[in-house]
């Protein structure tokens, strides 16, 4: 795949997942009210945050592609955001809605995945050359 093909796949997929986060804090603001654990709102209010964050984050990425060309280490950033989306976000809501409490141990390592994402962003950014 060439940069302009990454960078297009992943602004499509950030774009998609900033339209899930949006339908995912409505949904646990109205429709999954009933639905979601008693104590466990903020988990699934956490997850809706840390999920539209890094979808914003992986439309940077995408951005970057073609300002940074060459920048292998920007494919690494998008990559660890989207983990990190799936593992952190997505164990936070299955938690919030009664699932298994063993998938609580996905959300550290999608967080660890969020950080990795922005120092790949970050490291890319400081080994592009300047024009």
């Amino acid at each position: 795949m060439t940069v302009s093909a990454y960078a297009r796949s992943f602004f499509v997929t950030a774009a998609l997942l900033a339209a899930l986060g949006v339908v995912s804090g409505a949904l646990g603001a109205h429709g999954l009210r009933e639905v979601i654990v008693p104590g466990r709102q903020g988990t699934y209010e956490t997850a809706v945050q840390y999920h539209f964050f890094h979808a914003l984050g992986l439309m940077m990425v995408a951005l970057a592609m073609d300002r940074l060309p060459g920048q292998r280490l920007l494919r690494w950033a998008g990559g660890a955001m989207l983990a990190g989306i799936v593992l952190f976000s997505g164990s936070l809501y299955v938690l919030s809605l009664g699932g298994p409490g063993g998938l609580g141990a996905l959300t550290p390592l999608g967080g660890l995945a969020f950080i990795a994402g922005w120092l790949f962003l970050a490291l890319a950014a400081w080994r592009s050359t300047p024009s």
